[in-house]
Order: structure tokens, then C-alpha cells, then sequence
């Protein structure tokens, strides 16, 4: 093959990838100061109840490369190691706007009102809506906690404000376009 056509080749390719690499989706992810990916949960985070004396603070948040047809977006924390038959769900919160990508720590707790306009929290498996952090019970072995926050095709999730946590994760289910998840553990 003549060098001019070889270099012609080799352009057109370098080209088309560069295209490519240029429309890929950047990968849809969650980070937090406060959760770290396999580590343990720090007490600021922790239940402060049931032989917890943490300080129940939900974790700050923030997201990056949701799809560009996410309209709002849920989190969820789930402990499936509880000793429940079902695990347990810690914190529900949905109908987050999809120009939020970021939650500062303490967001969950209902009485500061410190989510975004419009945005909802589902009950807890303590019985209420708002952040319920770790504590499993005394000498389990540690329990790992999912951290996942969804993005949604729809801009609002029509539920009852005493919805369940499985209600939510229902309605999260035909919904969810894309998940970003980290999980951290928690023992005592």
C-alpha cells in the first residue's frame, strides 16, 4: 500500500475512535468525604439508638455522568446483612431534580429541611421518613451498606408520603435508567 494512503488509513481510523471515545457516556458514579468504597463508617454517620451512640448524620454526596435523559434521581441505603429475612433500609429519599448532583451531609434528617425543593423521603425500617444510620446489632459480623443513587426517566414519582421503602423501590425499579453505587461496612 502507497505511504500516502497507509497515513490516510491511520488518520480516518485515529478519526473514527476519537469520535467514538468523544460520545461514549461517561460512567454514572457516586462519591462521598464521609463513605469510602470497603471501608468502615465513621461515627458521624452512625445511629445514635438501639446501643448506637453515633450522631445519625446522613453522608454528603455528590454524583457525576447520570445518562443526559435523567430527570430526577432517589437514593437508597440498604443493609441486606440485617438479621430480618429482608435486610434493612436506612435511608429513601426521591423526586431529587435532575440538576441536583450533590447532597451535603445531614440532608436526610427531615427537621432541617435541607434537601432540594421537591424532593421526598420515604419511610425507613425504623418507621419514619429520614436518614437511620448504622447499627447492627453487638458482634455480627460487619454489615455492608449499599449507598445507590438512581437516575430516573421520570421528573417525579407519584407516591404516598407514607410510602414504604418498598413501595419506593418499586416505582424506582420501572423507572431507573442508570445506578451509581458505593458500599461501605459498619460493625460493633
Amino acid at each position: 500500500m502507497p505511504r500516502h494512503l497507509t497515513t490516510a488509513f491511520f488518520v480516518a481510523t485515529f478519526a473514527a475512535l476519537a469520535s467514538a471515545a468523544a460520545q461514549t457516556p461517561a460512567k454514572f458514579t457516586v462519591t462521598s468525604p464521609d463513605l469510602k468504597p470497603g471501608q468502615k463508617i465513621g461515627s458521624a454517620q452512625v445511629f445514635n439508638g438501639m446501643g448506637c451512640t453515633g450522631n445519625n448524620a446522613s453522608p454528603a454526596l455528590e454524583w457525576h455522568g447520570a445518562p443526559t435523559k435523567t430527570k430526577s434521581y432517589a437514593i437508597t441505603l440498604y443493609d441486606p446483612d440485617a438479621p430480618t429475612g429482608s435486610g434493612w433500609w436506612h435511608w429513601v429519599v426521591y423526586n431529587i431534580p435532575a440538576s441536583v448532583t450533590k447532597l451535603a451531609a445531614g440532608a436526610g434528617d427531615p427537621k432541617k429541611n435541607a434537601l432540594p425543593p421537591g424532593a421526598a423521603q420515604g419511610s425507613t425500617d425504623f418507621g419514619s421518613p429520614g436518614y437511620g444510620g448504622p447499627c447492627p446489632p453487638a458482634g455480627d459480623k460487619p454489615h455492608h451498606y449499599h449507598l445507590t443513587v438512581f437516575a430516573l426517566d421520570t421528573d417525579k414519582l407519584d407516591i404516598p408520603p407514607t410510602a414504604t421503602a418498598a413501595y419506593v423501590g418499586f416505582n424506582l425499579h420501572g423507572h431507573t435508567i442508570a445506578k451509581a453505587e458505593l458500599t461501605s461496612v459498619y460493625g460493633r
